[in-house]
């Protein structure tokens, strides 16, 4: 009997200590799954359960759990996550584009080129292991818990974390509850497919939800009294909804996942599942319905959440120190897993010189320039202060594995017509530095485009390039009166023109001030064009070659640019000038004597509102002697193709229809982006044509030639897709220029 009534006592004791401990001060756990862009709904959830006066002790998360989770629990409030989280575009996160501002002038040309790109090591075609390598992601991160940059244990973190992942050669869960949180909330949240695996301590980790997507008993471990959870994962579809093969794979895989939904709803004391049903992992465009309707799901909770937080004590946690500054100083940058590439070729992509001050706005851009490279996989940094208040930068660098790319374009305009673009590119062909592609395009005309590179960052590159271009095009017969001196009565309106060009350049280059472009070099360039309409040749062929010309010359150039796009630009400024000197020529071209052109082009962007764009070019050239050479004359009109020699669009006029000498020519647009990615483009153009026209002065008496433009663009993979209506009041005629793809 004694020692029954000693058990019950036990008992009653054991109960009161529980109850005591639940009813002073109980320890609450959050706990977020995964689900993509459905996730947003934790932003929702959070204001409810922060608006209550709920003190969260532990967060838990998986995928987007995880990365609202490890935001929050740095020191974010709610709040402010529907703030940061508005104002993302996750399109340039998602897709790892890069800042135009951020490539190299050789970067920018290659971006404004290719469709596609695949690796192609021993010539044959794979695949990346996601869409995206997660830079942007990784960029983001570390840019928003930087004010926790010191700290290597998440439960030292202002609210304790952790979060989980998933190791893709054990298939085992792995939590993270130490290391760095950016890295860590990206390897979470690296869906299969989407994003690349992210590699921490040597293993190969993806999406936490692959295993645990909703890490309940994890968090339970933490010693928790009362856990509230926030579910965004999907329910099993019906067949109606299963349209893709995507949703069928989505689908598979929540087997598991409901299944197990089953045991850990009941080990969760607060379930608030949010009406996401509308919506899937990628819905990211409808945020804000998403995170309303977290709030919505919350509503109901607000009471016991409220009995619950009167039980708390108010906990002291440490306040965040958010970055302020606009500027820190680097004291010295480590880098390490660079094999390939010198840490000169690193440092000066990056644009950095130690020791020296640095904004966080030029930090990044330097970030975003070695991404821009495609030399590297993965590029992890870190900034870590010093005791005196400076900073050592690390970097952790992940090359690229493929050496070898295979890229395609496709190209249509009123010049050269179709065209197939087949590139093949090869990473250090012969130094760490160097990048070799060719170009072989195939279609109407027949070209090709070589071009080797050594990249030596803050130093002079040296390039070597070989193209070679070819178009058929009727043109006025005034078109080659220069060169028409025997026949001059032909009864012709128009002739067939072939036009072949080679050119060979051998230059270096280097950036000047960080942002100018420096470069000069020497080139060989065969020119020839002929017409098999009228004459016969010396070897009795019916055709006539007006011209047949080896052309040598030395040349510099100076280049800026900081335009957002190269197509349909909101903002920016670029200008472009060149001065080539021809020495000497041997061919046809019994006459030569030595000249020198000189060209410009300067234009700026500016947003007039969000949608609405206006567009400001000017540009000219002149020829200085050389009034023998009449094949180096500028020829303006047409619109869309690859500018080469002096070969100049003009809106209103036919291609190859205006000539001269000299030529100036100003362009201003209205550009109104009415539906992403979709504009309406208002142009107009004013242009002087002809010999001489500085020295007579003939250039600013009056303008000869306007063109006005009314068209539609498209920008999609492929690149621009334009279709513009021209008319030209001194030709009184209609023109329809077309463009389809990126030029080459």
């Amino acid at each position: 009997m004694r020692i029954k009534v000693t058990l019950i006592l036990f008992l009653l004791g054991t109960l009161w200590a529980f109850s005591q401990n639940d009813t002073n001060d109980p320890k609450v756990g959050l706990v977020l799954s995964g689900g993509g862009a459905k996730g947003l709904a934790h932003i929702g959830a959070l204001k409810i359960i922060e608006d209550s006066g709920i003190e969260i002790d532990y967060i838990g998360g998986t995928s987007m759990g995880a990365i609202i989770g490890g935001l929050y629990a740095s020191g974010y409030t709610a709040r402010q996550l529907d703030s940061i989280f508005e104002d993302l575009d996750f399109d340039e996160l998602i897709q790892d584009d890069i800042p135009r501002s951020s490539k190299t002038f050789y970067e920018k040309a290659e971006t404004d080129k290719y469709a596609v790109t695949l690796p192609f090591d021993g010539f044959k075609v794979s695949f990346p292991s996601g869409l995206s390598k997660g830079q942007n992601v990784y960029n983001l991160f570390s840019r928003l818990t930087s004010h926790v940059n010191n700290v290597d244990d998440f439960g030292k973190l202002p609210i304790p974390f952790f979060c989980m992942a998933t190791n893709v050669e054990t298939g085992k869960e792995v939590i993270m509850e130490k290391g760095y949180l950016p890295q860590a909330i990206s390897a979470s949240g690296a869906l299969p497919s989407l994003f690349s695996p992210v590699i921490i301590d040597d293993q190969v980790l993806v999406d936490g939800g692959v295993k645990n997507n909703y890490p309940v008993d994890r968090l339970r471990a933490k010693g928790m009294d009362i856990i509230i959870g926030v579910d965004v994962q999907d329910t099993l579809k019906t067949r109606k909804d299963l349209n893709s093969a995507f949703d069928v794979l989505v689908q598979i895989n929540n087997y598991r996942t409901i299944e197990d939904m089953t045991k850990k709803r009941q080990k969760t004391d607060i379930y608030i599942n949010p009406n996401i049903a509308d919506f899937s992992v990628v819905s990211f465009d409808q945020g804000r319905k998403i995170i309303q309707a977290g709030e919505e799901a919350a509503q109901p909770f607000v009471q016991q959440l409220k009995e619950i937080a009167s039980r708390q004590k108010q906990r002291e946690r440490p306040k965040p120190d958010f970055l302020k500054e606009t500027s820190i100083f680097i004291e010295s940058v480590e880098i390490s897993g660079n094999v390939n590439y010198t840490r000169a070729y690193v440092l000066g992509k990056l644009k950095i010189r130690t020791p020296d001050e640095i904004s966080y706005k030029r930090l990044n851009e330097g970030i975003n320039n070695l991404s821009a490279t495609g030399n590297f996989q993965d590029i992890n940094y870190r900034m870590v202060e010093t005791e005196d208040g400076k900073h050592k930068l690390f970097f952790d660098l992940i090359e690229s594995e493929s050496r070898n790319l295979l890229r395609l374009g496709a190209h249509y305009d009123n010049l050269y017509r179709t065209a197939a673009l087949i590139n093949i590119t090869r990473k250090r062909l012969f130094t760490n530095n160097d990048i070799a592609s060719f170009d072989f395009v195939v279609g109407d005309n027949l070209r090709y485009n070589f071009n080797y590179y050594i990249d030596k960052g803050f130093y002079w590159s040296i390039g070597l390039n070989s193209r070679y271009s070819f178009f058929e095009k009727d043109v006025q017969i005034d078109f080659i009166s220069p060169e028409m001196i025997s026949e001059p009565n032909l009864q012709l309106n128009q002739l067939q023109l072939k036009y072949g060009d080679v050119t060979n350049q051998l230059y270096v280059e280097t950036l000047f001030r960080r942002s100018f472009l420096l470069g000069a070099g020497v080139e060989h360039k065969w020119l020839r064009y002929l017409s098999e309409t009228i004459g016969i040749d010396e070897n009795n062929n019916p055709r006539t070659i007006f011209e047949n010309t080896n052309y040598f010359s030395t040349y510099g150039y100076l280049k800026y640019d900081t335009l957002d796009d190269s197509f349909f630009p909101s903002k920016g400024f670029f200008f472009e000038g060149d001065f080539h000197f021809y020495m000497f020529a041997n061919g046809s071209n019994k006459n030569f004597e030595e000249f020198s052109i000189a060209k410009a082009n300067i234009g700026y962007a500016l947003g007039v509102t969000d949608n609405l764009t206006l567009r400001l070019t000017t540009e000219g050239g002149f020829k200085l002697g050389g009034s023998n050479t009449r094949s180096m004359d500028f020829f303006l009109g047409g619109y869309g193709f690859e500018r080469i020699n002096n070969i100049i669009p003009l809106l209103g006029y036919e291609a190859l229809s205006l000539r001269g000498d000299t030529y100036l020519k100003s362009t201003a647009s209205f550009d109104y982006e009415f539906a992403r990615n979709h504009h309406l483009v208002l142009a107009a153009n004013i242009s002087n044509v002809g010999d001489r026209l500085f020295e007579t002065g003939e250039w600013i008496d009056e303008i000869d030639y306007t063109g006005y433009s009314l068209g539609y663009g498209m920008e999609t993979f492929l690149g621009p897709i334009e279709l513009k209506y021209a008319y030209s009041p001194e030709t009184d005629t209609d023109e329809w220029h077309v463009r389809v793809g990126f030029s080459f």
